[in-house]
């Protein structure tokens, strides 16, 4: 197989890490332009959602606080990781491909901020339910957790369907 066609087989896979990954950085760069101090805050909804800029220099809801260093090779691992898949294992189902791009763009956006800043930057506060404050990137990383396990429930039923009754 040629370079072109090892890219195409999984082209949404790509699609969506890109995409997923440029509208992170660029929405972290605005929080970074116009919330310059940490702890800053813009409400959109008062009490309800506020863009509210924070360090975070640990792992999803602020566990391994300050495991930067590790994390960030975490993340690089993860991310070569996904990227083999994609490139010399087989055609992934458009599910496995959406959910594999996500779960990319989100490691390697929170990866970026680890190696450039030390730290994650975060934004998006729902207040309401007192949720801890996430990104664009941890949005990114449930959204493909949800396509992969949509393409398990998918492949599941199609099993089910094709497997001929159980005779007694």
């Amino acid at each position: 197989m040629d370079l072109r066609q090892d890219l195409l087989k999984n082209r949404w896979f790509w699609l969506v890490a890109f995409l997923g990954l440029v509208l992170d950085q660029l929405t972290k760069t605005i929080v970074l332009q116009t919330l310059p101090e940490v702890g800053d805050t813009f409400a959109l909804w008062p009490n309800v959602f506020h863009f509210t800029y924070v360090q975070n220099t640990g792992a999803a809801f602020s566990i391994f606080t300050d495991g930067v260093h590790w994390l960030r090779w975490l993340s690089l691992g993860v991310s070569v990781g996904l990227m083999a898949l994609a490139w010399f294992g087989d055609r992934q189902t458009l599910w496995e491909q959406s959910g594999y791009g996500f779960i990319l763009a989100g490691a390697m956006g929170n990866g970026v901020d680890r190696f450039l800043f030390g730290y994650v930057v975060d934004f998006l506060d729902f207040r309401l339910i007192n949720f801890p404050v996430f990104n664009i990137a941890d949005v990114c990383i449930n959204i493909g957790i949800a396509c992969l396990l949509l393409n398990l429930w998918f492949s599941y039923r199609l099993a089910q369907t094709e497997s001929p009754p159980n005779s007694k």
